[in-house]
């Protein structure tokens, strides 16, 4: 990202930031946009999510397994999917479904010349359209971590108890041995700043996407690019401050 770019889009950060609590916020946009980047980012979410939950809990059980620790498996389901699992793939939907629906709406209403004619009449596109939207992908992002979290704990139960000899109550109790509500709300914070992130990106490129359809489609693929990055990245420090 060129340093002018890059100069713009934390000047899209920061007017959404002071906007944000200027009246009159736009309560059916929010509500609008919310429901819109749900529909696109919850059946994404949950084919993620069942998978890759699976997956590392059944591998982490299985070494559980071979040291005769199989009853802490609730606590290696807990570690994995409250504090790294639940993030994870909710970057993923975050950003390759809400953030690239974002943009893909934005760039149209660009190139359609409907962001000029909005400031010809007075109206903020920053204060109408950016902050609903960033809003919502925020809410949602937390919803998603939630969401994920419950799968994954209740697909490591039904794995550990039915395939691998784990007892019921030693799972349920073990999970907090490792993991309690201030994981949890880290987890949550995580989830915010994604869709925070996302957001801003999603609609930066898309405010300044030019040359017609092209120019949207290019927007929306740096949007999946850029907003990886900024999440990896956000993810990493996050974790690193959370366990000093």
């Amino acid at each position: 990202m060129a340093p002018a770019a890059l100069g713009g889009f934390f000047a899209t950060g920061l007017d959404t930031l002071r906007l944000t609590f200027r009246r009159p916020f736009q309560v059916r946009e929010f509500v609008q946009q919310a429901w819109f980047i749900a529909s696109v980012s919850i059946v994404p979410t949950l084919l993620m999510a069942i998978p890759f939950c699976v997956m590392v809990i059944f591998q982490i059980n299985v070494l559980l397994n071979e040291i005769g620790a199989i009853d802490l498996s609730g606590a290696g389901a807990g570690v994995a999917v409250i504090r790294e699992i639940g993030p994870i793939v909710t970057v993923l939907a975050v950003a390759g479904a809400g953030a690239t629906a974002i943009c893909a709406d934005i760039g149209s209403r660009k190139i359609r010349e409907e962001i000029d004619a909005m400031e010809v009449l007075g109206i903020d596109p920053i204060q109408r359209l950016v902050v609903p939207r960033v809003l919502a992908s925020m809410v949602i992002a937390l919803f998603l971590n939630g969401l994920v979290t419950t799968v994954g704990l209740a697909g490591g139960y039904l794995y550990a108890v039915f395939l691998q000899g784990a007892t019921p109550g030693q799972f349920v109790t073990s999970i907090s041995i490792l993991t309690g509500i201030p994981d949890l709300l880290i987890s949550e914070l995580k989830a915010a700043v994604f869709g925070i992130l996302a957001g801003i990106v999603a609609c930066h490129l898309g405010l300044n996407a030019k040359g017609g359809p092209k120019g949207v489609g290019d927007a929306v693929n740096q949007t999946v690019v850029f907003s990886f990055v900024l999440l990896f990245l956000a993810n990493a420090i996050i974790t690193t401050l959370s366990l000093h």
